[in-house]
């Protein structure tokens, strides 16, 4: 994690809770100088890229309200959700009128809120509905890599530690995505 950030996970319980999910799903804050001075905050996920398969997916909020995918397609495009917006006609030259809507993002401009909008669309768009492409298929989470060296003392298999999350009122099984 840049330096220049590690104040901000500090301090704050929402931060704090938001650091404690990056630690616990491997997620590493990548931001530059230029983009901490920008407001921008760039997080790397240890999974690969489905487009590349090289490097992994990298997302970002941006002080403007949108949080982005960084690098999977030709562009950065919005992780926002999406809301009708207002109809708008326009007269034609025969006289008669045509309606026009368009879909637009729903800006966050908090910044905490990014943040915490970006760990649950992570968790449910990358690490759930794309698990099998973890990097190498051999993703191994922090807490049960720390756990294995309890393991040669205690029978691991029949006690394998229940861990739940809950992200935006959704409650998720996370030991079992790892089994």
């Amino acid at each position: 994690m840049k330096e220049n950030n590690k104040w901000k996970y500090q301090g704050d319980g929402r931060y704090e809770r938001v650091y404690e999910r990056m630690q616990f799903l491997g997620i590493q804050d990548v931001t530059t100088d230029r983009q901490h001075k920008n407001g921008t905050i760039v997080w790397k996920l240890p999974i690969k890229n489905w487009n590349s398969g090289k490097t992994n997916i990298e997302v970002a909020s941006f002080s403007t309200g949108y949080v982005r995918n960084n690098n999977s397609g030709y562009s950065n495009y919005q992780l926002n959700k999406r809301c009708q917006g207002e109809p708008e006609y326009f007269k034609l030259s025969n006289g008669d009128y045509r309606k026009f809507e368009t879909r637009s993002c729903v800006l966050i401009p908090i910044e905490i809120d990014r943040l915490e909008y970006l760990i649950s669309y992570c968790l449910k768009n990358y690490f759930i509905k794309r698990a099998n492409e973890v990097v190498d298929g051999k993703y191994v989470p922090k807490w049960r890599y720390d756990n294995l060296a309890d393991a040669a003392r205690l029978d691991y298999e029949k006690q394998d530690p229940e861990v739940k999350m809950i992200v935006n009122g959704h409650r998720y099984n996370v030991s079992e995505w790892f089994k």
